[in-house]
């Protein structure tokens, strides 16, 4: 079976020496690889090598190698190689002694080398001899050597089911099992040279992950990440973050309600996770009782999570090949046996579910092979997912760098009994928060009575032969006086953290152990509930909940108490009573100074806990900033327009602060020649976009929307260099949508934009459709509304086409 998983576009010469199609278009119309795609690449042959798990993979140069794992009877430590490109398998070619057979060990590749550590040894179909290992092994690629390397002085415990990576020339080893616990443990050694190489345990500080086994790791951004695995009798989801140069582990905070991402993956052992780009990829492993196969995706830069949905041809499709085999078991010391179902008379190109797999990266693409199936099943299939590159959306930190600059504020916040004042932008506030804009509104309401009020006055006087001055006109926008709007319920600390927030979604993590910080978050607390921003409320007890501890809790539930926070107090409550924190909290004298209330409060709790009540109502998390936005788009903002944009003559009022945060064009523009007239004309170079591509465009600026129709981005190729937007992630798409979605369909749409954007490749790729597809092209209604030039261009293309074979064919039927 050919394992060419590419999708060819049709054989054209393109003339690429049109300096237009350079500038606005260039595409590669060869074979390419469709972002998302699973394909199911040839599985191992019986002959070359067992099914298996338990086994690791690593990746070098084009081929992947396989070693060890087990077959569910016998342990095994074959070497076996699969060329990515070929997509053939093979043995690899090995001399000298090999590690002992073995599962759950660990492999990674350094330099031109194949480092193997530790793993579970012995013979497992007659249970003996077995135990865990701590060895080390070389494998060079180039010669094919299998080489121990003795190592003198202290040595890791042996283990099995740990985590290893390179960094620095260094192979670092991270927890496992050792056959009778679990461990948290860090060991590295140096790979650089072998006479004198010697095992160094690492002092971790920070969060350090609970004591866990069958867990993968991942190096990304100079960091090391642990996701889930079996933590003694407990799996957990939680994801920790480990620096190396400062040796600190961190937990990274699950706040997926509050940054409206999907959540975590569920709990879960036996899975694999790498690394590609900015993002984690995980897949896989054994989740309460079920094997999942979505595939859960990391932003390292955004700290959220998604499900990443496959493309639409990762299909299930008929195969000469089925998946076989005898339901095997075996004794393994750690692994459990979930189900997991396809039907055998289909080829999934999606893996199913499946745990002990391995997987790693080659260029752009991830490769998975193995693991253990439905009723202990080994597998022997490989497949192959081909990962995306899009740069990352800057959104967030558009809108933040507006709120930190000040630039373009047009309202001024009059806060507390100090008349503190905080500059802000309306279409932002507005946007976010539904309290705030009826505030705004009275505010413009009084500011244009008084403005009515003025021009009467002075009407007034001229009729009555007073000093004549200028007619009294409406001023341009860009002149119009800052709108001032007074909340006296607000001090200026906490309302710019509710600002921060409004702008990026987000608030800085108080520093644990900082009374001020958790106070200061819990007066933003006190004002999220008043204005009623409930994702606000979410976070800001997400964060103190977080941040309470032996220190700084009487403080912080004194506080509560004060400002009638409930819940926050019944947290601290709840916290001073625990067994663990008691004594510790009682002896302080911090309890001396509490009020008596407080004290009979906490004794009481303490001799008689009250009943936990649950709720099984649903926790009303709020809007998102990209849900804010798009409804303001969308007609909810068009009260507070304050800019004219003229597409080919036609209006579209828009919102200057929101067009200057995500593009450098509107902020030099506005900054320093503003049209009087408060107008703006919309092209993109010389091209005026289609209204459609406009509105895709003005839906990118607002709330960073690519979904968009494949002749769209025709239009806005060119437009992230001409209104600069932070990076190219728009390009990046639109490249995307018109390699993937050129249809029949929307040939002629296509072929349009293409002929007004002077892209001469698409237009040719376009034309070259027509013609191969011309009977059902022939159809279409919009053919009949095409220019003139471009049917004659249709013609032309159809008469190069046809043979003088087929012309005389056609003659002798007239």
């Amino acid at each position: 079976m050919s394992c060419k998983s590419t999708k060819v576009a049709p054989s054209v010469d393109f003339d690429h020496s049109c300096s237009d199609s350079v500038e606005y278009l260039t595409l590669n119309f060869g074979p390419f690889e469709t972002v998302h795609r699973w394909r199911r690449l040839p599985p191992c042959d019986e002959f070359v090598g067992a099914r298996r798990s338990k086994h690791t993979v690593v990746a070098y140069r084009d081929a992947i190698y396989v070693f060890g794992g087990d077959n569910g009877k016998n342990m095994l430590n074959d070497l076996l190689r699969f060329d990515v490109k070929d997509c053939s398998w093979c043995r690899a070619f090995t001399t000298g002694t090999p590690p002992a057979p073995r599962y759950h060990h660990s492999a990674v590749v350094y330099g031109s080398s194949m480092f193997v550590f530790g793993g579970y040894t012995g013979d497992i179909y007659s249970n003996s001899n077995l135990k865990n290992k701590n060895d080390l092994f070389e494998y060079k690629f180039a010669t094919g050597q299998w080489t121990e390397w003795k190592v003198e002085g202290s040595l890791p415990v042996a283990r099995s089911a740990h985590g290893a990576t390179v960094y620095s020339d260094k192979l670092w080893i991270f927890a496992g099992y050792d056959g009778n616990a679990r461990l948290n443990d860090m060991w590295t050694i140096s790979l650089q040279d072998r006479e004198h190489a010697c095992w160094e345990e690492i002092d971790q500080s920070g969060e350090i992950p609970p004591s866990c086994c069958n867990f993968p790791v991942a190096v990304c951004r100079d960091k090391m990440f642990v996701f889930s695995g079996q933590s003694g009798a407990k799996i957990t989801n939680n994801l920790f973050q480990f620096e190396f140069k400062g040796h600190m582990w961190t937990r990274i905070p699950t706040e997926h309600l509050l940054r409206g991402s999907p959540p975590p993956p569920q709990r879960r052992y036996g899975h694999t996770m790498v690394a590609f780009d900015r993002h984690l990829y995980v897949f896989g492993g054994a989740a309460d009782n079920t094997l999942p196969n979505e595939l859960h995706c990391y932003d390292v830069d955004s700290q959220t999570w998604e499900v990443i949905h496959p493309s639409l041809d990762s299909e299930l499709s008929f195969s000469s090949f089925n998946i076989e085999g005898d339901i095997l078991h075996s004794a393994d010391h750690i692994e459990q046996s979930p189900k997991a179902e396809f039907p055998l008379s289909l080829t999934p190109q999606m893996p199913s579910g499946r745990l002990f797999h391995a997987a790693a990266v080659i260029q752009d693409a991830m490769y998975i092979f193995g693991g253990t199936v439905d009723n202990n099943v080994r597998s022997g299939e490989m497949y192959r997912f081909q990962f995306s590159c899009y740069p990352k959306c800057t959104l967030h930190e558009d809108y933040g760098k507006l709120w930190e600059n000040r630039q373009f504020c047009d309202v001024e916040f009059i806060l507390g009994e100090r008349e503190e004042r905080v500059l802000g932008h309306i279409a932002i506030v507005t946007a976010r928060c539904q309290w705030l804009r009826k505030k705004i509104l009275q505010a413009r309401d009084r500011q244009r009575q008084k403005t009515r009020q003025e021009s009467s006055e002075e009407s007034d006087e001229g009729a009555a032969g007073g000093p004549r001055d200028m007619p009294v006109v409406s001023r341009p926008s860009g002149t119009q006086p800052m709108l001032e709007v007074a909340i006296r319920e607000a001090e200026a600390q906490p309302f710019e953290v509710l600002m921060q927030f409004l702008y990026t979604d987000k608030i800085q993590y108080p520093r644990r152990g900082h009374v001020q910080d958790v106070l200061l978050i819990m007066d933003v607390y006190k004002l999220a509930l008043s204005f009623k921003l409930s994702r606000l409320e979410q976070l800001c007890v997400q964060y103190i909940e977080a941040s309470v501890d032996l220190q700084n809790v009487l403080s912080v539930c004194e506080n509560a108490n004060k400002l009638q926070l409930d819940q926050l107090k019944e947290h601290c409550l709840n916290f001073v009573v625990k067994e663990s924190h008691f004594n510790q909290v009682i002896m302080t004298k911090e309890f001396e100074r509490l009020s008596t209330p407080l004290i009979v409060e906490i004794v009481r709790r303490k001799q008689q806990p009250p009943p936990r009540l649950y709720s099984d109502q649903p926790v009303d998390i709020g809007t998102s900033l990209v849900q804010d936005m798009k409804a303001y788009l969308e007609g909810g903002g068009l009260e507070f327009c304050d800019i004219i944009l003229l597409l080919d003559g036609h209006p579209r009022p828009a919102h200057k602060a929101i067009l200057a945060a995500r593009s450098s064009y509107f902020e030099a523009m506005f900054r320093s020649f503003m049209p009087e007239d408060g107008q703006v004309n919309i092209s993109i170079g010389e091209m005026v976009p289609s209204k459609q591509a406009f509105e895709s465009m003005l839906r990118y600026i607002y709330y960073g929307d690519v979904n968009m129709p494949p002749e769209d981005s025709l239009y806005l190729f060119a437009a992230p260099y001409y209104y600069g937007f932070s990076n190219n992630r728009l390009q990046a798409y639109c490249k995307q949508n018109l390699e993937m979605n050129v249809t029949v369909e929307n040939v002629l749409q296509i072929l349009e934009a293409a002929d007004k954007t002077q892209a001469l490749d698409m237009k040719k790729h376009c034309l070259h459709i027509i013609v191969h597809q011309f009977i059902k092209v022939s159809k279409l209604p919009n053919l009949r509304s095409l220019s003139q030039l471009l049917l004659l261009d249709i013609i032309e293309s159809l008469a190069t086409h046809i043979s003088d074979k087929q012309c005389a064919e056609m003659g002798s039927d007239i």
